[in-house]
């Protein structure tokens, strides 16, 4: 699958995922795809944890019940980034971007690779779900889970939003909308 056809059928997969194991060399991958998004000032701020033991994403499946791909998915990438970054050259720092972009990223990859994923975050924010992340993958006290993907082959095919087209939302020169 070439770059823009990912682009293109990259869609967010709510549903549950046929078991099937997701090879360690196709989430090395996804992941390589992260770390080459860039980033503020090149500060390479965000990690990545790979979660594939079937114990630890038990634990994970307890601390977000309700979430059908958490449910059962093989494998699950957690972002990380600090709780509280410094700021680059007098700025406010780029980390929530810099993770955004890996995200992006690695979301694009997974589907050139055949798999589905969900972007999962605003959840993390409530009911200390992010903090008892944290605490299974043993993370410091200094760093938060920021975005977590679970990834799988869906068990049926999900829907693809339409998306409005060019001439609606882009413009050359001047912005041209309402």
């Amino acid at each position: 699958m070439d770059l823009f056809e990912a682009i293109k059928n990259r869609y967010s997969y709510r549903g549950e995922y046929k078991e099937i194991e997701i090879p360690i060399k196709h989430l090395k991958q996804v992941v390589e795809a992260g770390l080459q998004a860039p980033s503020g000032s090149n500060k390479q701020t965000t990690s990545f944890v790979i979660v594939n033991d079937e114990i630890i994403l038990n634990k994970i499946r307890e601390v977000l019940p309700k979430v059908k791909p958490i449910q059962t998915t093989s494998a699950i990438i957690l972002c990380i980034m600090d709780k509280n970054p410094e700021q680059i050259h007098g700025n406010p720092h780029y980390e929530i971007e810099d993770c955004s972009a890996a995200t992006e990223n690695m979301l694009i990859a997974i589907t050139a690779l055949g798999y589905a994923s969900v972007w999962l975050d605003g959840i993390l924010r409530s009911d200390q779900i992010a903090e008892n992340l944290g605490e299974i993958i043993n993370l410091p006290k200094t760093k938060t889970v920021r975005i977590v993907l679970p990834i799988g082959i869906p068990t049926i095919d999900g829907p693809r939003p339409d998306k409005l087209p060019f001439d609606q939302r882009a413009w050359f020169n001047q912005y041209n909308g309402e």
